[in-house]
């Protein structure tokens, strides 16, 4: 195999819209710069899409979504696992370009990799378990029959943390289910996505089935699709500002929706915890992805008996880790997407500190180019700081404590958010406890990973609605159609 580098992963990329089936570029023929958040240099110019490129690409998902819903579900399965074994053939070219675009160590990006091809294995499998029902009506005389049909054109928004993953959990079910998508990833890194689309294509989607559209105006573009009656349904994954701005749009045309927003994770670590394994699974919980995302640990609830133990084990494990670019053997901690997320980290952690927390390792912009940010750990943080009530996307822990276990679920579930909540405890009837009492989409218990393609990915209260993998992903992409038999 050649050997890759930089230079080989740039030039293989597409950087046209998708359109139809045909890469083209942009209808005024603009470009925007991709930029490397460890360097600020350029990587590469892609097509800018305007609002008439986004009507085109509906245009061709809504002409391709009739015969595509037509086609055999074993067909389909079949794309999506060839799919697989292509970014799974390919996972040291698309973790390069990943890790390039977005920061993260290679290491992380080729997780990101498997991850990510996961879903498209995974629905490769569920394309075939698309069920109805038959019954016979209680009151005797006819039948009633169920059918799901694919919802239909399909509208998707992804981010820019995951930028390969939370594409292939949205189109692995769409494409099981048979519906027709117009893609718009996130311009800060709209590289993989396109990666992605051609890796698809060469697995044998059909033209039209999925457009993808880059564009440095998401909401000028964007805004015309969601209004457009042609359109089905709408997934976002996202802020929980965006979010609302979308639901409000969506409404006019009543489009099915699903939402993954924002996230406020409180990670409790209860008196009988066995703390090594729980500062492990803090460091999993905080710096995947180098904090930046919605499942992230956002805010340390400690027994007030182990609390200055933990937070000392968690500051040495932190101030060891390695900053860096991430394509550099042996680092561990990447940049921020950009500079003004580093400042927003920043104003968080400045506040807490004057509001009386202790800085226990880090607390600081790292010197020199790039958006990077010394891995911190905060003790004493106060209530009322607002790195307690605000999503901080980097890496800093903030450590408070509580007394019992019913104050630790009052302080988890004071947040407007609701994705994921994290506890280690070795009390069997805690976690049951735990499990009903937590208000959230999902809980850890003793670990600090959660995401799996084999299970249901969402949230609930201000973290938004629907849920992605599983059994469940696959129903957000289908209607139900009863029909009333009489013999």
């Amino acid at each position: 195999m050649a050997a890759v580098t930089q230079k080989s992963v740039l030039a293989s990329v597409p950087t046209q819209l998708l359109i139809g089936g045909t890469w083209r570029d942009a209808s005024t023929a603009a470009t925007f710069p991709v930029h490397d958040p460890a360097t600020g240099s350029v990587l590469v110019e892609v097509a800018d899409g305007t609002v008439a490129d986004g009507t085109a690409a509906l245009d061709a998902a809504v002409a391709a979504q009739g015969e595509w819903a037509a086609t055999p579900p074993r067909e389909r399965g079949e794309i999506l696992r060839r799919a697989f074994e292509l970014v799974t053939a390919r996972t040291e070219e698309l973790a390069l370009l990943m890790t390039l675009e977005m920061g993260k160590p290679l290491a992380e990006s080729r997780g990101e990799v498997t991850y990510g091809a996961e879903f498209l294995r995974w629905f490769s499998e569920e394309a075939v378990r698309i069920h109805g029902r038959y019954a016979v009506n209680p009151a005797g005389g006819s039948r009633l029959l169920t059918l799901q049909k694919p919802v239909g054109p399909t509208f998707m928004v992804t981010p820019w943390n995951f930028p390969l993953a939370m594409g292939t959990r949205k189109i692995g079910p769409a494409v099981a289910a048979g519906c027709t998508m117009v893609m718009k990833p996130a311009g800060e890194t709209p590289l993989s996505m396109l990666a992605l689309a051609a890796v698809l294509e060469e697995a044998g989607l059909p033209p039209g089935v999925l457009n993808v559209i880059t564009t440095s105006s998401t909401a000028e573009v964007s805004e015309p699709i969601i209004r457009d009656p042609r359109l089905r349904k709408l997934t976002f994954t996202g802020s929980t500002a965006v979010g609302k701005r979308l639901v409000e749009q969506s409404a006019e045309q009543l489009l099915r929706v699903s939402m993954e927003l924002g996230g406020n994770a409180p990670f409790l670590v209860f008196d009988d915890a066995d703390l090594d394994a729980a500062v492990d699974g803090a460091m999993l919980a905080k710096m995947r992805n180098i904090g930046e995302a919605c499942t992230s640990a956002n805010r340390f609830l400690v027994h007030d008996s182990v609390a200055d133990d933990f937070s000392a084990r968690l500051a040495t494990r932190m101030g060891a880790l390695t900053v860096g670019k991430g394509t550099r053997a042996g680092v561990q901690v990447g940049p921020l997407i950009t500079d003004e997320a580093r400042e927003g980290v920043d104003e968080l952690v400045r506040d807490a500190v004057d509001r009386g927390a202790r800085v226990l390792t880090g607390g600081e912009k790292v010197a020199g180019r790039g958006h990077f940010y010394a891995p911190t750990v905060l003790a004493d943080v106060p209530a009322g700081a607002r790195v307690l009530s605000e999503e901080i996307f980097g890496p800093v822990a903030p450590v408070t404590t509580f007394a019992d276990e019913a104050d630790a679920v009052r302080q988890a579930n004071a947040t407007e958010y609701g994705l994921v909540a994290y506890a280690y405890t070795r009390d069997h009837a805690r976690v049951l406890r735990l499990s009903e009492s937590l208000e959230f989409g999902m809980v850890g218990i003793n670990t600090g990973i959660v995401s799996n393609a084999a299970a249901p990915f969402g949230g609930v209260k201000h973290s938004g609605f629907g849920r992605e993998g599983g059994f469940e992903g696959i129903s957000e992409y289908l209607e139900t159609t009863y029909v009333s038999l009489n013999p």
